[in-house]
């Protein structure tokens, strides 16, 4: 996904998000210099210190003017704007709607010194200029412009994927490697508990997404891994970020795609389950992966039976089930989700009293979440053990408890 919404900075400095600076690279593609204001995900405040930085220079004498920005009513944002020159969009028409384009022709008749232009992953209408933002970008360094540009980790195109599998949504529009380390990249920094407690105030999405958002791409473990994933694609001297990532976590085999791992017990309760896990990926365009873990000892009988009917119907709505011994649930679970690469891990849990946890202890849920570490694992309500398999044939809307690492 390119940037979203902007958060709110206001005056205060204490509240922009320190700027790293990577070492830039001699440009390959013209003698006009090329600066990424590059962020973990939106709202971390990267075209703020963007229009900050321009003004630097504009007050500096250098000829600046803003070639595009993204309009999210952010009034600190558009209070940057104040003494900069604001070159007019192009309004094309497509399919009925209008939409607002930088125009490029202009930018090169005015030749400033500098252009400030957001969003580098934007995709351009059919028809335009050219097909992608990075392409306009690269037409204005190599007719001498300097450019300042804004991008999100997720748009870059070798890191795509595996951001796709952490935060479970459709890989973004890809930049390529090449075109961002052509020049300068300052990495906006702002800690992932800093971003959550802005997304929690409003300050960057409107108030009826936030819950959603805080869910959901915006968990805490999601942004604590782009970040990681953000430095080691700095770090010159990390050769495979992705592949140094997936060993840092231990994912094995190829990072290539989201993967929705669901726990099943054996028993009623498996076909919600599976059909709650299925919604989950069909919504993040994400593989189902069901996952039966059964005693190593072979002192257990596995429920054959039921796995059958899972099996079924997990050959219906498109999903696979595997089953793994190992010496309790919890951790099988876990090594499996893993050992897929799972985005998010969905387990069931009854209800049970405080006086039934006392006498038997915590239940597979309570230690999967002990567990888990930086796996996302959603744990969703199923009923009470006393509960006959009718239960489960009909879907409530009140199943879900969210753990948001």
């Amino acid at each position: 996904m390119t940037s979203g919404a902007r958060p709110d900075f206001g005056d205060r400095t204490d509240l922009i998000a320190q700027a790293h600076t990577h070492d830039a690279r001699q440009s390959p593609v013209g003698p006009g210099k090329l600066r990424t204001y590059l962020g973990i995900a939106p709202g971390v405040g990267k075209t703020y210190a963007m229009m900050r930085d321009a003004r630097t220079r504009r007050r500096s004498g250098t000829d600046t003017v803003v070639a595009h920005w993204e309009r999210h009513g952010r009034t600190a944002t558009a209070a940057q704007l104040a003494d900069l020159e604001v070159l007019p969009a192009r309004m094309v028409t497509y399919q009925g709607a209008s939409f607002a384009e930088m125009d490029v022709p202009a930018v090169l008749n005015r030749r400033p010194e500098l252009a400030v232009v957001d969003e580098f992953a934007h995709a351009n209408l059919p028809g335009e200029r050219h097909a992608r933002r990075w392409q306009d970008v690269g037409e204005l360094l190599a007719n001498g412009i300097d450019v300042y540009t804004t991008l999100n980790v997720a748009n870059i195109e070798s890191l795509g994927q595996v951001v796709s599998q952490i935060t479970g949504v459709h890989p973004a529009e890809p930049v390529p490697d090449a075109s961002v380390r052509a020049g300068e990249i300052t990495l906006v920094d702002l800690a992932p508990s800093a971003l959550r407690h802005r997304l929690a105030q409003g300050l960057v999405f409107p108030e009826d997404r936030v819950d959603a958002a805080l869910s959901s791409y915006f968990r805490f473990a999601n942004l604590a891994a782009l970040r990681e994933l953000a430095q080691l694609w700095l770090d010159d001297s990390v050769p495979d970020p992705v592949a140094a990532f997936a060993a840092a976590r231990g994912i094995s085999g190829p990072v290539n795609a989201s993967v929705i791992v669901v726990g099943l017990e054996g028993a009623p309760a498996d076909e919600w389950l599976i059909r709650y896990a299925a919604h989950l990926a069909g919504l993040s365009d994400a593989r189902l992966q069901a996952v039966h873990v059964t005693a190593i000892d072979n002192l257990d009988l596995p429920p054959t039976a039921r796995l059958e009917k899972d099996r079924r119907l997990l050959g219906e709505l498109g999903g696979t089930l595997r089953v793994v011994r190992a010496g309790d649930p919890a951790s099988g679970l876990i090594r499996a989700a893993r050992k897929a690469g799972a985005c998010q891990l969905v387990i069931g849990s009854r209800r049970r009293s405080h006086w039934s946890r006392l006498l038997t202890g915590s239940t597979v849920a309570d230690q999967v979440l002990r567990a888990a570490g930086d796996l996302p694992v959603q744990v969703v309500n199923v009923g009470r053990p006393d509960k006959t398999s009718e239960e489960w044939r009909r879907p409530r809307n009140d199943a879900g408890q969210h753990r948001t690492a």
